[in-house]
C-alpha cells in the first residue's frame, strides 16, 4: 500500500508537536506525485493503515 512512498510526520510550528503524517506517493509516468495529510486520529482508516505499516517494521520519518 505504501511501497515507494515517503511517510513523514508534520509538526505544528507553534506547539512543536506532531499533528499529522504526510504521505507522498511516487511520481506516476507523467512525473506527477500525489500527497495526502493524515491526522493522528485512531478513528481514521488511513492512520490505521499507517500504524499497521509501522507494526510491519517500517518507520515514519521525523518532522524537520
Amino acid at each position: 500500500m505504501f511501497e515507494g512512498c515517503t511517510i513523514k510526520y508534520h509538526k505544528d510550528t507553534m506547539t512543536d508537536k506532531n499533528t499529522s503524517i504526510m504521505v507522498t506517493y511516487p511520481a506516476n509516468e507523467n512525473g506527477i506525485s500525489q500527497s495526502m495529510s493524515v491526522p493522528l486520529n485512531e478513528d481514521n482508516t488511513d492512520y490505521q493503515n499507517i500504524l499497521k505499516w509501522v507494526a510491519d517494521g517500517n518507520t515514519i520519518e521525523e518532522a524537520e
